[in-house]
């Protein structure tokens, strides 16, 4: 998964409107032109397209923490200059409040069933023995989860 995608995908499930995704990157005094959220957010393939990098998807992750948990008190977290799927899924744990039981449920939504044991491995350190790497197939079905969780389809 592109970190575009990850954007796109968490911005259709809260519904947010680009100043809404512009306050988000502000919480954490990061700033950003609405034209770059427009660019950010083209489709695969657009020659407009314009890559976001881990940096960027981490201001916009640190600040989706402050906006939906409170900015917390002293200094703020460092936005990490390389992400990868454990640390993604981490902060969106963090973001929402989610309990281990409540990410089962997300993924259930998505027809995805794991052990909590299997869980807890993705937000080990990665020098433990039972650390296991997060999948792009993972993380995309926990997307979708949140979406049908978040984001439930309207009655037409």
């Amino acid at each position: 998964m592109t970190n575009n995608d990850i954007l796109r995908r968490i911005r259709y499930t809260f519904d947010f409107n680009n100043r809404k995704m512009l306050e988000i990157f502000a919480l954490t005094g990061y700033e950003v032109k609405p034209s770059q959220i427009i660019a950010w957010l083209q489709k695969d393939g657009d020659p407009d397209l314009v890559e976001l990098s881990d940096n960027e998807l981490a201001y916009f992750l640190n600040g989706f923490i402050n906006e939906k948990r409170g900015k917390k008190e002293g200094e703020q977290p460092v936005p990490e200059t390389t992400l990868n799927n454990n640390i993604i899924f981490r902060k969106l744990k963090i973001a929402l409040n989610l309990k281990d039981t409540d990410i089962l449920e997300i993924l259930k939504l998505a027809d995805m069933r794991i052990s909590p044991h299997e869980l807890s491995a993705f937000f080990r350190n990665p020098d433990q023995k039972q650390y296991r790497i997060c999948h792009d197939q993972f993380l995309r079905n926990f997307l979708h989860g949140m979406q049908l969780k978040f984001r439930p389809a309207k009655p037409k």
